[in-house]
């Protein structure tokens, strides 16, 4: 199994990044969370720190991890470790993909997500709609 990690990149107004693959890759036009394979030997939240700063030119700071994915697209089973973090340093720039886009709970679902972001995505609309209120 390939262990694959991704960043739910957050922005100050509560939205995730989206990248869209480019056509030509697998999976090309499809949107997912930005990360990628994990080396031998490396920890997964170093990963995503590396693979950020490669992918999109920016350090992130990771704040937790979420629910990991098992999937199989055909080509062998990955699992792809997903965490939520922030920008820390850095400005965004697409190394790796065709466009970039700060989506929301409620406007993500226009976009065509790779089916293995799929529940990561729905994880995280989920902790979206835990009531403000709680505990005030």
């Amino acid at each position: 199994m390939i262990e694959v990690v991704c960043g739910l990149i957050r922005d100050d107004a509560g939205r995730v990044l989206a990248c869209r693959r480019p056509p030509g890759k697998h999976l090309g036009g499809l949107w997912e969370f930005p990360g990628g394979k994990v080396e031998p030997e490396e920890d997964a939240a170093a990963a995503l720190i590396r693979e950020l700063q490669e992918e999109l030119g920016i350090t992130v700071a990771i704040e937790s991890g979420l629910t990991p994915v098992v999937w199989d697209y055909g080509r062998g089973l990955i699992r792809l470790i997903p965490f939520l973090c922030r920008i820390a340093s850095g400005d965004l720039h697409p190394h790796e993909h065709d466009a970039l886009e700060w989506v929301d709970a409620a406007s993500c679902h226009r976009l065509e997500w790779a089916a293995a972001d799929g529940p990561i995505l729905a994880e995280w609309i989920a902790t979206k709609r835990v009531p403000d209120d709680q505990g005030s």
